[in-house]
């Protein structure tokens, strides 16, 4: 292969979905990472390739792992970005771009990615990602779907949509990418609560999948993450229980989402500063 990607297999794949879900950009309640990690502790999958982390990533912004025992460094775990494939519970292949966002060089790393996928028959590319909403989380978790293609857009139905402008990461140029070069491209954003983006929402994370199912027909085992969706509902339910100010943000924001349909836009989202403030106002006064 080329200096940025080391091929460790060429699978017999029959038409795969590629699925990605790279660290660094923005994910919240950690819905996209979880959902990933959830795919990969359920499906034997293979190495396929490795790109080159000195290439690629800022070693100071992610610095490697040392692991010390009684004072011995015994190990350094490098962070990578890896290729993977393997087989849904229907028999469907997949394969899995993991790990961590390049720093440097996208256009070539999203040349290498396209590359690969036509190398491997591809048909579709999904992008997993999660962005903090003014939802309640007494809702089930809605998904919005972009692609470049207008027409992928038009053909599925019941997902929110918007109109906004953002800075993209990584999977968004792999996307553009991909179209460019005939391949099928869109992306699922879960909506999760902007009051606990900073939290782990294991409702997105099930979310994301079930919604794997809607657009490429891919099936994940989901048990774990529904235990853990109920369980996480119950502690916010008790979090807001009792104090007046939470409980009527929460009536406004389920008022906002039953009213609300589906083809209208979200009007513009809290910023980043915001969200922060309310999540640390939010735990700080439950002491």
């Amino acid at each position: 292969m080329t200096e940025l990607v080391e091929l460790h297999s060429h699978p017999q794949l029959s038409n795969p979905t590629l699925i990605v879900a790279l660290e660094g950009w923005i994910d919240a309640g950690n819905a996209a990472a979880a959902a990933m990690t959830s795919i990969l502790d359920n499906t034997d999958t293979e190495l396929v390739a490795t790109f080159d982390s000195d290439e690629l990533l800022d070693q100071r912004a992610r610095r490697p792992i040392m692991s010390i025992v009684d004072g011995h460094m015994n190990e350094l775990t490098w962070p990578a970005t890896e290729l993977r494939a393997g087989i849904d519970e229907s028999g469907n292949h997949v394969l899995l771009l993991i790990g961590a966002e390049p720093d440097h060089r996208w256009g070539a790393f999203c040349q290498e990615v396209v590359s690969l996928a036509l190398d491997l028959e591809v048909q579709q590319i999904i992008g997993l990602d999660a962005y903090p909403a003014p939802v309640p989380h007494t809702r089930t978790t809605m998904l919005s779907l972009t692609s470049p293609s207008s027409s992928i857009v038009e053909a599925h139905h019941g997902f929110v949509s918007g109109t906004v402008e953002v800075p993209a990461g990584v999977q968004a140029a792999i996307e553009m990418h991909a179209h460019d070069a005939g391949i099928s491209a869109l992306a699922l954003w879960a909506q999760v609560p902007h009051y606990i983006s900073a939290m782990t929402y294991s409702a997105g994370s099930l979310a994301l999948i079930e919604g794997l199912a809607r657009v490429g027909g891919l099936t994940f085992p989901t048990a774990e993450l529904a235990i853990e969706a109920v369980s996480t509902r119950e502690r916010l339910d008790e979090l807001v229980a009792g104090n007046p100010q939470h409980e009527a943000m929460l009536r406004q924001l389920e008022e906002a989402a039953d009213s609300m349909p589906l083809t209208n836009q979200l009007g513009p989202l809290p910023s980043g500063d915001e969200i922060a403030d309310e999540f640390e106002r939010f735990l700080r006064e439950q002491g």
